[in-house]
């Protein structure tokens, strides 16, 4: 008899929490809860042109994604296209489906971005390093980068024992030529009879290209090169090593990369200019759809490094301290330093 009891009394109690159970599922959700953590959380999505590891533009973006997601915990990812143009569209698509901001990294996108835009109206996006006019859901972000290539143009010139400095392009168009343009003013700023020559390598992935480039300028005169060619670039470096020269970096500070013979690099933040606009969009709801953001050297974007502490320094004290006036002016309009950019 007692064991039947027993039998009866735990069935009642396996009732019970069933009956619990059932009543707290059908109970809807706690209004006060709101969108679970994942929900609430931001998506941002970089799709980047070429491929990561330039050390270089791609690189200082995915740089200012994961300072997002240190920062603020966003959820990031990147996208790669590997300079396959039948990618540029397929990409940022799958970025739009999954993220609240895609970040259009490279001219390349000017085509296939306009498209995607349209076709996904909520979805904001950035444009880094060029611009397209008239989308309320896209801003651009260009940067004067004339500014800073006047800057190491000066350095360049002051280094040379030859009086010839050179520059490698990835590509002949309107952003890179703005970093020669600026260049080549600040060697003339420094010695009006320097002479600037120049190599296009016709492509932002391929170092033995930019080797090439930088061993004819090399065996040309020119001891000091100014890479503005993305992971072709690197190129330069080992070709500044294997004749004994110098080379100035291009984008983020790279004499990391090879302390011996890049003295100085160009800095253009890109990493720190996405993450200044989603954070400003996330602290006060402001997005700057349809606008051209200029960052400058004003702004603190624009700069030059010279390696970390500890670097071996080849750039002297004195140079340095002219370059901070050099900065000075062209902040205050007192150097207006040209441009090909519209």
């Amino acid at each position: 008899m007692k064991k039947f009891l027993c039998l009866i009394l735990c069935l009642a109690c396996v009732l019970s929490v069933m009956s619990c159970t059932k009543d707290n599922t059908d109970k809807p959700a706690d209004t006060d809860t709101g969108k679970s953590e994942a929900e609430e959380k931001l998506s941002v999505t970089a799709v980047v042109a070429g491929t990561l590891g330039d050390r270089s533009f791609y690189d200082s973006a995915a740089e200012g994604l994961e300072k997002l997601n240190k920062d603020h915990g966003v959820i990031t990812n990147v996208l790669e296209c590997q300079n396959d143009a039948s990618m540029y569209k397929t990409q940022l698509v799958n970025a739009a489906e999954t993220s609240d901001f895609v970040v259009a990294v490279g001219w390349e996108f000017c085509d296939a971005l306009p498209e995607t835009a349209d076709e996904y109206p909520d979805t904001k996006f950035i444009y880094v390093d060029e611009a397209i006019e008239g989308k309320d859901n896209i801003m651009n972000i260009k940067y004067a980068q004339n500014e800073g290539s006047f800057l190491v143009g000066y350095i360049a010139a002051k280094m040379s024992e030859t009086g010839k400095v050179g520059a490698v392009g990835g590509m002949d168009n309107d952003t890179i030529n703005d970093f020669l343009t600026g260049f080549e003013q600040g060697a003339k700023y420094a010695k009006k009879k320097i002479k600037v020559l120049k190599a296009y390598a016709g492509d932002f992935g391929d170092p033995a290209k930019g080797k090439e480039c930088a061993l004819s300028l090399y065996d040309k005169g020119a001891d000091v090169i100014f890479q503005v060619a993305g992971k072709t670039g690197e190129g330069v470096f080992d070709a500044a090593e294997e004749t004994g020269n110098y080379a100035i970096g291009v984008d983020a500070d790279q004499k990391y990369i090879n302390d011996d013979v890049i003295i100085c690099s160009m800095k253009k933040e890109v990493g720190n200019s996405i993450y200044d606009a989603v954070v400003e969009f996330m602290e006060n709801g402001t997005f700057r759809g349809g606008e051209t953001i200029v960052t400058n050297m004003a702004q603190g974007y624009i700069d030059v490094g010279y390696g970390e502490e500890g670097s071996k320094q080849q750039v002297p004290d004195d140079i340095k301290e002219k370059i901070e006036e050099i900065k000075a002016l062209i902040v205050e309009g007192e150097i207006v330093v040209e441009t090909t950019r519209k």
